[in-house]
């Protein structure tokens, strides 16, 4: 047990140092539950819950608890890109603070206002980062540990290795989180022994039993290698990793050449992104709920070389934590 006690599981107040990453728009109730349940947190992702799962955001919180009386978190995206998003993201997180949440992993944007939000309940934030700058940024606004998004990871990856952005980061005296390419036990293994202080998963979890992502997106991880992982910035006007499917090489993976100048214009980028935004939510939204019936669009990381079988949720944390156990003595 000692092996596994970490700041993470003291900050989360868990015992395996394991996050299963909010993920749009994998991430529905049974899925948080069932890692938290484990001893590992799942991440809540309040617009997968509301927007793809049609839950009502409270009664979705009540169920997990009705589940597990463990530790569960709220991932809030911080950026204030509109007024109407802001206020929907807080009013989310009010709601998460009345349920008893206090751990939370802030994203895309300054946390300070969830750092200051959360503060007073005892509440904890980590913040996902892709390089130092953003670092340094998120430990100025109080944050209490980061979450290192690596060059192997899916979704809104970074363009470092594991290695290189720990080292980039370990004089900031915050416990750092690894996140990308993390898809067996060896993976999980080999952070902590680097000195992370644990692993954020997303991708491995997507490919459960619990996770309500379609047949077609769980095949599609068991049959890719991570040489089938590529970047498109099609989604969000940022590089975004994607299985590549027929449909990817089909449609190509970057933006033409009107949206990139738009994305590069200071006036225009701000609501480039909101559209690109608004067509890849739906665009992943069809594709997590038919299949290849809509378009084969699944975002996932290089962890898929790893991941051999569908799998409880439950298991896999427990896995990981008995692997580290050995390992670590």
């Amino acid at each position: 047990m000692p092996a596994l006690q970490t700041a993470l599981t003291h900050d989360a107040k868990i015992e395996i140092p394991l996050i299963c990453g909010a993920m749009y728009p994998c991430s529905n109730w049974e899925l948080v539950a069932a890692v938290s349940a484990a001893g590992g947190i799942g991440i809540i992702q309040p617009i997968s819950l509301t927007f793809v799962g049609k839950q009502d955001f409270r009664a979705a919180l009540q169920k997990i608890k009705s589940v597990t009386n463990k530790p569960v978190g709220m991932n809030v995206l911080t950026e204030k890109s509109s007024k109407v998003y802001l206020d929907r993201m807080s009013n989310w997180l009010d709601i998460a603070l009345e349920e008893g949440v206090r751990f939370f992993v802030t994203s895309l944007g300054n946390p300070k206002w969830v750092v200051d939000r959360v503060k007073p309940f005892g509440g904890v934030v980590y913040h996902d980062i892709t390089e130092r700058k953003w670092a340094l940024i998120a430990k100025k606004a109080g944050v209490h540990g980061l979450i290192a998004v690596n060059n192997r990871a899916g979704g809104h990856a970074g363009q470092k290795t594991p290695q290189a952005l720990l080292a980039e980061l370990s004089d900031l005296e915050l416990p750092i989180v690894a996140a990308g390419g993390i898809g067996d036990e060896q993976g999980f293994v080999d952070v902590l022994k680097m000195g992370y202080a644990g692993a954020q998963l997303g991708t491995r979890f997507i490919a459960t039993t619990e996770c309500s992502s379609h047949a077609d997106y769980k095949q599609a991880i068991l049959k890719a290698q991570a040489d089938d992982i590529v970047l498109t910035d099609k989604l969000s006007g940022v590089p975004v990793s994607v299985i590549k499917t027929p449909y990817i090489e089909r449609i190509g993976t970057k933006a033409g050449p009107l949206a990139r100048l738009l994305l590069k214009h200071s006036r225009t980028k701000h609501y480039m992104r909101m559209f690109y935004s608004l067509q890849s939510a739906w665009k992943l939204k069809e594709a997590q709920q038919r299949g290849s019936a809509y378009q084969e669009y699944f975002q996932a990381g290089k962890s898929v070389q790893g991941i051999q079988a569908i799998e409880a949720a439950g298991e896999i944390v427990q896995r990981y934590a008995k692997a580290a156990r050995s390992a670590l003595g």
